[in-house]
């Protein structure tokens, strides 16, 4: 069963099979041709709003482009040239062990090799972009995943996606950029998604374990703050 998109300012990242009048039939990905080089970082960035885009028949592509202008997000859809994982803000920041963004992105760029993240601040979730396969190839992993309110998105499923120069400077936005994304087609590689996650669900049970004996106690330097 779909739900319409609204016309307003999308105020939330996830719109689940979203009816945009858009036929997987109409989709022609577009990817980097070969040999050809992107030299300053403005180039690049316009290469990954170009491949960004190309999710979107060539019609929805400007309406996708005013609403970055006018809302700095717009909604792409998973599973053709890309999904995602989306992870729970305490998990992150876990593997921080502090609750500043600063600290929490450079984590986050370090674990995955400068992939791609964007963070929802207001539902404090982080959406790892990663092969479209993923959902499919890690189906197995990403059930166990769920334990640790962990989610693998894809095929019939919309991305509030914003606008690339969004970073968290900016106020004012719901969504920005925690791990930019530097060039078109490069995104996080499953395996270190996989150990991201591995290693902050562990951090979150021995938080929780400790908790249970002594609520004002840290681990490995996590205040308690960070595990809410």
């Amino acid at each position: 069963m779909t739900a319409p998109v609204k016309k307003e300012p999308i105020s939330g990242l996830e719109a689940a099979s979203v009816s945009r009048n858009i036929g997987q039939q109409d989709l022609r990905p577009v990817t980097p041709e070969m040999g050809v080089v992107v030299h300053t970082s403005a180039e690049r960035r316009l290469a990954a709003e170009h491949w960004l885009l190309s999710t979107l028949p060539s019609f929805g592509r400007e309406r996708a482009r005013m609403e970055w202008q006018e809302h700095s997000v717009t909604l792409l859809p998973l599973g053709t040239l890309f999904a995602a994982v989306r992870l729970p803000g305490p998990l992150i920041r876990a593997m921080a062990a502090s609750t500043k963004p600063a600290d929490v992105d450079a984590v986050l760029k370090e674990a995955l090799q400068g992939g791609p993240v964007i963070c929802d601040r207001h539902r404090s979730r982080y959406y790892l972009l990663v092969p479209a396969s993923v959902p499919r190839t890690w189906h197995e992993a990403a059930t166990d995943w769920q334990a640790a309110d962990v989610a693998v998105i894809g095929r019939g499923t919309y991305l509030g996606v914003p606008r690339l120069d969004a970073d968290r400077s900016r106020s004012g936005i719901g969504s920005y950029w925690a791990v930019s994304m530097e060039s078109p087609a490069v995104l996080c590689e499953p395996l270190h998604v996989a150990r991201l996650i591995a290693a902050g669900h562990e951090l979150l049970a021995q938080a929780h374990q400790l908790d249970a004996v002594d609520p004002t106690a840290s681990v490995t330097g996590l205040r308690h703050d960070a595990r809410k």
